[in-house]
């Protein structure tokens, strides 16, 4: 999975469980359910359930009768620990080693990294501010700045 699924897997993966009442190991939720909500291939549920668990927000167990819960409410996660878990914006790549000799080459990758970490930091910052309940919600006052995304229009057959 590119990193740049990570986040919005987790957390579609988090509010599902948080939907369907999730919070023990006798409601665990398993991968292939999770997987088909997504829709996605359970593999991938696995590997971002694996980083979740990591993370101390879901509990995980294998098996027939495996899957996920919640560790915590969905009110108390919020999207900057989901982001953090999955390992924040690594999909806007790292900084290039650059070109030894070259004043730009040398001078790039420090520059890049800060912005990394700038984009790093607003995002962490905006998203603090969102729980996986605010997803599930119909209108949430967390949301109520961010504009809604247009649809996309449909090419005909």
């Amino acid at each position: 999975m590119s990193d740049s699924q990570r986040f919005p897997v987790a957390a579609h993966a988090l509010a599902y469980l948080a939907h369907k009442g999730a919070h023990s190991a006798a409601q665990a939720v398993a991968s292939g359910v999770l997987a088909a909500s997504v829709p996605t291939n359970p593999v991938v549920i696995r590997r971002v359930t694996a980083l979740l668990a990591k993370a101390g927000l879901i509990a995980t167990r294998a098996g027939a009768s495996g899957g996920s819960w919640l560790l915590k409410p969905a009110e108390t996660i919020t999207l900057d620990e989901v982001l953090r878990a999955v390992n924040g914006c690594a999909h806007l790549g790292s900084p290039p080693a650059g070109a030894k000799g070259c004043p730009v080459g040398q001078h790039i990758p420090r520059q890049v990294a800060r912005v990394l970490t700038a984009a790093d930091t607003a995002a962490a910052e905006r998203l603090s501010r969102i729980t996986i309940a605010d997803l599930l919600a119909d209108d949430p006052a967390s949301l109520s700045e961010i504009p809604r995304p247009r649809a996309k229009a449909v090419a005909p057959a």
